[in-house]
């Protein structure tokens, strides 16, 4: 049975273990000069701090409550290979599926390298059978079409068409077609734009197969199962699990095409094969996974699935997201030095919100130090092929009151930086 400590006492334990401990320790004539200039020069601070400074976008802050004491330890030490080792992993499978309302006939796996090992592992196995449409339009999405072309070398076999946009846009995804395989990612996690609900430009009646990058997606957007083929995530997103394993979800289409389909001249190294004599290698979807796992990072991930069962599922883990971009929005359309990298609110990521701000790059920098230094906000620099900006994680993991209390700071921030 899984224990989660009680709300109060949880944010009443982060906010003890993120404030400064204090010191009797004689300051040196340079300290106490520094310390005297930062005293007459910064403004005072604009309300209390966060009691969870981490902001972070990857890997993500663990969930309110998260205590490793909670784990189940049975299976430390023991095979994966083992029947407890089988059990967990199974159970991990099971439970994804259930609280994600995945059909009954789509297969879900845990395969190695996180959701990258998950998409390209998608990729090397599926395509190159008919032409491809690759949409992106942030750094990750960029990177699978650089792999297409550069690295498998589909455009000596295959017609391969980019579609592309700008950081805070989308490309017209219309202009994709039903009889082409798709590649595209749910939600560019460095742009903050993600595809609108409901994937209605994807055909009920495609021949070709979709292949969605999700990772920052999963749990916290609603996904429309019947328009994906091969979806990918990792556990170390929204729910705040740990890296290094990704999550392969397959359409009975996508299982087709890995059964009927075999590359040319493509050799796929042991981690990648996801077939045995041109079946299915079904094992995988049933927990016997290709390498060895970490068999603490899937109890994590199974505490993590516990927690979100406590918050109401998915749609609880979507409510508190929904909320905490509501937060950021509101302030926002109060402050005139900041705005959204995705400017059309039915493109806006809810876990991966960017925003730019009326500063020079260097200042920018400055902001996101400060911030850090004064242990308001970690690790919310914009990506570093994204332009300029500042980039907020506000999955579910992130409490609402914790967006709340960063806002003031940022406001903060800003005005030191412009002295």
């Amino acid at each position: 049975m899984f224990r989660l400590a009680p709300r109060s006492a949880v944010r009443t334990a982060s906010i003890a273990a993120f404030q400064p401990t204090p010191t009797t320790a004689v300051v040196g004539l340079r300290g106490l000069e520094c310390l005297t200039y930062r005293w007459m020069s910064a403004a005072p601070a604009p309300g209390p701090k966060p009691a969870n400074p981490e902001f972070s976008s990857g890997p993500c802050k663990k969930h309110p409550g998260y205590d490793m004491a909670n784990l189940d330890k049975r299976v430390l030490g023991r095979s994966h290979r083992s029947k407890l080792g089988k059990e967990r992993l199974a159970f991990a499978i099971d439970e994804t599926k259930r609280m994600l309302g995945i059909p009954d006939d789509y297969l879900v796996g845990i395969v190695p390298a996180s959701d990258t090992g998950a998409y390209e592992m998608a990729m090397w196995n599926m395509l190159g059978a008919r032409d491809i449409d690759v949409c992106h339009w942030e750094s990750f999405g960029k990177g699978w079409f650089a792999d297409a072309v550069s690295h498998l070398k589909l455009r000596e076999t295959v017609d391969v068409k980019e579609h592309t946009a700008g950081y805070g846009e989308l490309p017209d995804l219309k202009q994709t077609s039903p009889d082409r395989d798709i590649c595209f990612t749910f939600n560019g996690t460095t742009s903050g734009v993600r595809v609108p609900d409901g994937c209605d430009w994807i055909s009920d009646d495609r021949t070709g197969l979709t292949l969605c990058d999700a990772t920052s997606a999963v749990f916290a957007m609603n996904m429309p199962w019947e328009k994906l083929d091969v979806t990918t995530y990792s556990w170390q997103k929204v729910l705040g699990g740990e890296g290094a394993h990704g999550m392969l979800i397959l359409s009975p289409r996508a299982v087709e095409r890995l059964e009927t389909y075999s590359p040319d001249n493509r050799p796929l190294p042991k981690i990648f094969r996801l077939t045995k004599k041109g079946k299915l290698d079904a094992g995988i979807f049933k927990g016997a996974t290709i390498n060895t796992p970490s068999m603490m990072a899937v109890e994590d991930y199974i505490d993590a699935l516990a927690w979100a069962e406590s918050v109401g599922g998915v749609d609880g883990l979507i409510k508190i997201s929904n909320n905490n971009l509501d937060v950021i929005e509101k302030f926002v359309s109060e402050n005139e030095w900041i705005d959204f990298l995705a400017k059309d609110p039915a493109s806006r990521s809810n876990t991966s919100v960017c925003c730019t701000l009326d500063l020079s790059p260097e200042q920018i920098k400055a902001f996101v130090a400060l911030l850090e230094k004064e242990n308001v906000a970690l690790d919310i620099g914009g990506y570093r092929d994204a332009p300029p900006s500042i980039r907020i994680w506000c999955g579910a993991t992130v409490e609402t009151a914790d967006v709340e209390a960063l806002m003031p700071w940022l406001k903060w921030a800003y005005e030191e930086v412009k002295k």
